[in-house]
This record gives structure tokens, C-alpha cells and sequence, in this order.
């Protein structure tokens, strides 16, 4: 597994300075730069910064949305480990960010296993670095719409076993696909995750603040993946064939919060459920 250093131009580069030729196309935005801008990280490029900042000058609580979504993550990622779970796939995981999956799942249990996947190829980059001497953690380039595909990569199997209880992570990007592709993916994590799984779903939606959610979409307008804002009820439906924890799906911070809510965001639903 090579480990890739430093990105030059729109080319990715190993160590010996010898370009893999992966477009990294800086010269439009990515939801995961985008995203990792919104949490004060290094990643991004002017193009990220450039729609990240648009959404923050119609609402100036959009990076305090993402860091609740992060939040969310460590409840919910504690939460799966304390029960018992050894196995995380992270899909749609955006650039490596404090209190990631494989630290919150392994200050648990050092022995959880821990894949992520995403389709922005710095994400690759970045997280190969930072893994390099984890035996129980990888990083995958791969796209949700190709799920079945991606359960079934050998570098994946490698250190999740189907068979067994899983723990899988969809948060923050149903909301980049459209419905078909939405609602295959979480059928399909259904169909192929064992019984005592757990699925963790956050998703944008317009219903917390309609007008101001209009125009922050058009933050998307010009990346690779327009924004899908959908209703409580469309995130509810994700987990048809779930149990459903409470308290059910709610707003981000509200979701089992340990903490004050006072002035928090209203711009994400989240929700936990676990297949019996």
C-alpha cells in the first residue's frame, strides 16, 4: 500500500515524487473538502472555500452544524461500541478530523475494526498517512451508489466479517445521491449486514429553516453531487426493517445529547437503528 504524501497541481504524488495520475479535480468543490473547511481543516482548495464561505454568508451556523454532526458521531459510534460492536464501515467519511470512527470505537475496545470509505481521492491520501500503522483500520476510494460492490471488495472482507454484527455509518451523504440510489443503499446495507447490526444515518433537510436550506443548497451547485434536502419522514423511512433507538430521528444535537442544546442547529436529522 503506498502512502501518498503531498498533492501538487491537480496530481497526486507517492513519496518519490512520481505522479498516479488521480485527478484530483481542485478546480471545482467537494462536499468532503467543503465539509472539512466547515470544521477548520487544511484540506480544501480555493473552490471549497469559495462555496463553503457562500453557505456560511446565508447562515453563519453552518460550521456549528458540522461540528454537531461530528458530535453525533461519537455518541452514536460509543454507543455501538459499549454494545458490543468490533466492526465500523464509515462510508461517505470525508477527510480525517478529530474524533474519528476508529479513535471514539477503539478507546472502547482496541481491537474494533474500522473501514472507511469515500470518493474524493485526498481522502485516500490523508487517511493512509494517518492509518499507516493501524493493522485495523483502512481507507477505501469507492462510491455509495456501487454499495454491493464495495461490501464486496477483499480489502474490505479483510477486517469486516458479514457474518457478524456491524456497525454501519451513512452520515452526512445520502443527501449527495437521489432517492433510487438513497434507498437502494440502505436496502441493501439491510439485506447484507447480520442480525444485531446498527445503522447510523444523518441527513441534511430544508424542514428546520426552508428558506435559508434554498439557498445554502445552491452550495452544491457546482460539485459532482447536488444536494437532496428531504424530510423527517424520508430518514425515518431508511430504517423500515429497524428497530429504531430511541429517541427515534430527531435534529442532530437533540439526538441523545450530553449536553446543553440551548442555540443549537437545526439543519440535520440523525438517527440510530439496530436490525433484530
Amino acid at each position: 500500500m503506498t502512502a501518498y504524501q503531498f498533492t501538487g497541481g491537480d496530481r497526486m504524488f507517492d513519496d518519490r515524487g512520481n505522479s498516479d495520475a488521480t485527478d484530483l479535480q481542485t478546480d471545482r468543490p467537494h462536499p468532503a473538502r467543503i465539509y472539512d473547511y466547515w470544521l477548520g481543516g487544511k484540506d480544501n482548495f480555493p473552490p471549497d472555500r469559495a462555496a463553503a464561505e457562500h453557505a456560511i454568508s446565508i447562515a453563519p451556523d453552518i460550521p456549528q452544524g458540522a461540528r454537531e454532526n461530528r458530535a453525533f458521531l461519537r455518541r452514536a459510534v460509543r454507543l455501538c461500541a459499549e454494545a458490543g460492536i468490533r466492526q465500523f464501515i464509515d462510508i461517505g467519511s470525508g477527510l480525517p478530523a478529530r474524533g474519528n470512527v476508529h479513535e471514539v470505537a477503539q478507546e472502547v475496545a482496541p481491537d474494533s475494526r474500522v473501514v472507511y470509505i469515500d470518493n474524493d481521492p485526498i481522502v485516500l491520501t490523508h487517511g493512509r498517512a494517518l492509518l499507516a500503522d493501524n493493522r485495523t483500520t483502512t481507507v477505501l476510494t469507492g462510491d455509495l451508489r456501487d454499495l454491493d460492490e464495495l461490501l464486496d471488495r477483499p480489502e474490505l472482507r479483510e477486517l469486516i466479517d458479514l457474518s457478524q454484527p456491524v456497525a454501519v455509518l451513512l452520515l452526512a451523504v445520502l443527501h449527495f445521491v437521489g432517492d433510487e440510489h438513497a434507498d437502494a443503499a440502505v436496502r441493501a446495507i439491510h439485506k447484507r449486514v447480520a442480525p444485531g447490526s446498527y445503522l447510523l444515518v444523518s441527513h441534511s433537510s430544508s424542514e428546520g429553516d426552508p428558506e435559508r436550506a434554498a439557498e445554502v443548497a445552491k452550495t452544491w451547485d457546482n460539485t459532482a453531487s447536488k444536494i437532496h434536502d428531504r424530510g423527517r419522514a424520508d430518514v425515518v423511512r431508511y430504517f423500515d426493517g429497524w428497530e429504531l433507538l430511541e429517541p427515534g430521528v430527531d435534529f442532530v444535537p437533540l439526538w441523545r445529547p450530553d449536553g446543553p442544546t440551548d442555540g443549537s442547529t437545526r439543519w440535520m436529522y440523525a438517527g440510530v437503528g439496530r436490525k433484530a
